[in-house]
């Protein structure tokens, strides 16, 4: 009586991430006990699990931030937006991959408990707040990350994805844990976040080389999943290798809860040494805005494209990170990531329904898209564009304020790079876009030619289409639409 009671009082705050537990059970004893014919049953599990909990997340969204079981997880305003980012993400991802197993004949069940088990770790990572649980909840998401990249089992292409994807994020796993470990003993034995900094400022160990080396591991353990120069190798193969809605998923998933991970972990843990940490950051952020834009400039894959310019991105979004001292730091950070979370799918949203329709993921091939489907031409237009950041798209206002907030903060070195890697942005997204309107040597493609929609091509008629028109709408508005988003990221604390 007395747990249960414990439950009711702390079980509460983590109540989405209860809804998300059952789900995964609920889905196998479906699919256990009915036939084939039951699928849209499995869909409407996981989507009205991923509702309920979304409904459920914004009612506890006022609460005062609590400490629960033994202070193990830590619920406040700023992990519960992260909380609802992965949320929408898996919500958004779901309806991609409909069509997509439907084509390929893959199994549902086990994709749909990798989905929600992923999305489960990656919202625990959000508010874990002592060692053991951040690493738990790290390779929860990683290890079902590294089993949807394989999911099509028959493609060497993907096993071979797979394989890389293990093995680096095993290496980066083992680097982390390695940091974890100096921690707890130069803390004497602490695991919860804030107790490690006590018991580094009781030992006096806290300006230790010790603890420069343990900020290190962390960094490099971080890195790896946000995909930053030069801990980015794994990102053009696994994007290229991996089912596209799966792709789709950990491109903005595992971003999205290593940020907040890596939020919180430096700024609790390193707060006297923030000077450290944000140069070896900036570094990485300037390397991989660099890196990441010249090279996807020569890349003819899609998929690959889009590889080399998350890597981009995630630099540009790294600025507010460091900015976060600065007033308006973290709700510059929010805001494009939610911007980014919408114009990112929706690009992956055109590129899964052209792959299902002719079976090419090559740029050239996209030659005259829109003579024959206006719909997808314009939905990927403006995705490009808004990833762009051309104005007055939202993605043009995100990138303004989060420049404009690293400015302030006297990033000017950073800044500067990303202004002018973000002109390279727009070479490659414009390429494409012209593309989409000639023709590839004064004639179309044998894709194009053979592409086929039906005369109302301008209704969308499957829940790719009707995902990808969402994130287009979401991604274009102006800029005076985004200002209550900046208000309540502006709002948020640990």
């Amino acid at each position: 009586m007395k747990d249960f009671n414990l439950f009711l009082l702390y079980g509460n705050s983590i109540l989405p991430e209860c809804i998300l537990i059952l789900s995964p059970i609920v889905t196998i004893i479906i699919d256990l006990v009915s036939n084939k014919q039951n699928t849209p049953w499995l869909y409407l599990i996981s989507l009205t699990a991923l509702v309920t909990s979304i409904v459920i997340l914004f009612f506890q969204w006022k609460e005062e931030p609590v400490l629960t079981f033994s202070e193990t997880f830590q619920i406040n305003s700023f992990n519960n937006i992260f909380r609802l980012f992965i949320l929408i993400c898996s919500l958004l991802c779901i309806p991609l991959s409909i069509d997509y197993i439907q084509c390929t004949k893959t199994a549902l069940t086990e994709f749909l408990l990798f989905i929600l088990t992923a999305t489960l770790g990656g919202m625990f990572l959000c508010c874990a707040n002592d060692l053991v649980t951040i690493f738990v909840a790290l390779e929860c998401l990683g290890l079902s990350s590294y089993l949807l990249s394989g999911y099509t089992k028959k493609d060497v292409r993907s096993n071979e994805a797979t394989m890389k994807y293990l093995l680096m994020g095993g290496a980066s796993s083992s680097i982390s844990v390695y940091g974890f470990s100096l921690l707890y003993g130069l803390s004497g034995g602490e695991i919860q976040l804030q107790r490690i900094v006590n018991g580094l400022l009781n030992t006096q160990m806290y300006n230790s080389t010790g603890m420069f080396i343990s900020m290190i591991f962390l960094l490099v353990g971080v890195g790896f999943k946000l995909s930053l120069v030069p801990f980015h190798q794994w990102t053009p193969d696994v994007y290229e290798g991996s089912p596209t809605p799966v792709v789709a998923f950990f491109s903005v998933t595992s971003k999205v809860a290593a940020l907040a991970l890596a939020t919180r972990l430096f700024n609790i843990l390193f707060p006297s040494s923030s000077t450290e940490w944000h140069l070896l950051l900036e570094i990485l952020a300037i390397l991989s805005m660099i890196l990441g834009n010249l090279i996807a400039v020569t890349q003819i894959s899609m998929k690959r494209m889009l590889a080399y310019s998350s890597i981009s991105q995630i630099g540009y979004i790294i600025i507010g990170v460091i900015a976060a001292e600065s007033n308006n730091g973290y709700a510059s950070m929010i805001t494009y990531m939610l911007i980014y979370i919408f114009m990112n799918l929706g690009t992956f949203a055109c590129i899964i329904l052209f792959g299902l329709r002719t079976g090419t993921d090559n740029i050239r091939d996209y030659a005259g898209l829109s003579t024959k489907d206006p719909l997808l031409t314009l939905s990927l237009v403006l995705c490009l564009l808004s990833l762009g950041g051309i104005p007055p798209l939202s993605g043009f206002f995100g990138k303004l304020y989060l420049f404009w907030c690293g400015w302030k903060a006297g990033l000017y070195l950073l800044v500067s790079t990303a202004l002018s890697t973000s002109v390279i942005s727009m070479y490659y997204y414009l390429k494409i876009i012209k593309l989409l309107f000639t023709k590839q040597n004064r004639q179309l493609t044998i894709y194009i030619q053979k592409y086929k929609v039906s005369s109302y091509a301008l209704i969308p008629k499957s829940s790719i289409e009707i995902t990808m028109i969402i994130c287009v709408v979401a991604s274009t508005p102006p800029g005076i639409l985004i200002n209550p988003i900046i208000a309540i990221a502006q709002n948020t604390f640990f």
